[in-house]
């Protein structure tokens, strides 16, 4: 009888002390509670917990990637859309983790999807479109405000996907077509306009000299004949005419 009591304490004796033991790897903390009351984070490597008089609650310090589900937005310029993200954070601090909220990772998840909704709703459309890198900093800035006393570091956010309905991305389409046309028309405007001005800028410059007058013709002459015409019809400008025309009458008896 006395052996099997003895057994029955060893026996117990062995279990106390397996319970007592716990192994941390080293991306995890360990909470210790004496009586209910906080007394240390411990860890990693070999812990002794005391049964009943000490508990513990586990920590995982490494990064956590959470998906945040698609979000109903309301643009500022009321257009209705769904975005979704992406939250990068990590634990930094095991005792506020676990002391100052319940449950961190659920509570880091709601307060990710209402940021998302409320400073989302404050741009138009075409911010979010093409600002999305600023959105996504001054996402990362309110999480990690709101994170801090919770002993969580929102490292980085990330907007995944702005999903339109079919009759908004149509219309997206047409303002960017009409965007290009007049893009073009503003382009083709201004060589206009800038052609006019070298045009009038060279006629100043042959209107000085007339022989330069001359030989811009003579230019024009050799540029037609070289496109190969049978026959060529120009008129002489009175500044080649007149000399010779002098010349004949002056040699009239």
């Amino acid at each position: 009888m006395i052996s099997y009591f003895t057994g029955l304490l060893l026996a117990a004796i062995a279990l106390l002390i397996m319970y007592a033991l716990r192994i941390l790897r080293e991306y995890e903390r360990a909470v210790v509670f004496f009586l209910g009351r906080f007394q240390a984070v411990k860890g990693p490597g070999l812990i002794i917990i005391i049964p009943v008089i000490q508990t513990m609650e586990r920590v995982d310090l490494r990064t956590v990637v959470m998906d945040v589900p698609s979000q109903d937005v309301i643009s500022r310029d009321n257009v209705s859309v769904k975005v979704n993200a992406v939250v990068y954070y990590r634990v930094i601090d095991p005792q506020s983790a676990i002391i100052n909220v319940e449950h961190y990772n659920e509570a880091v998840s709601q307060l990710a999807q209402t940021t998302l909704r409320s400073v989302l709703g404050k741009h138009e459309l075409d911010e979010m479109l093409s600002e999305r890198d600023k959105l996504n900093v001054d996402l990362q800035k309110i999480l990690d405000e709101q994170t801090d006393a919770w002993g969580v570091k929102v490292t980085n956010v990330e907007i995944k996907h702005i999903d339109l309905d079919e009759s908004m991305i149509r219309a997206i389409a047409k303002q960017a077509e009409a965007e290009r046309a007049r893009r073009a028309k503003v382009i083709h405007a201004e060589g206009e306009a800038q052609a006019a001005s070298k045009l009038t800028e060279a006629a100043d410059q042959l209107s000085k000299n007339s022989n330069s007058i001359t030989l811009r013709y003579m230019q024009t002459l050799i540029d037609i004949a070289g496109e190969k015409n049978s026959t060529i019809v120009f008129p002489l400008p009175l500044d080649l005419i007149q000399p010779i025309m002098q010349k004949v009458v002056g040699e009239k008896p």
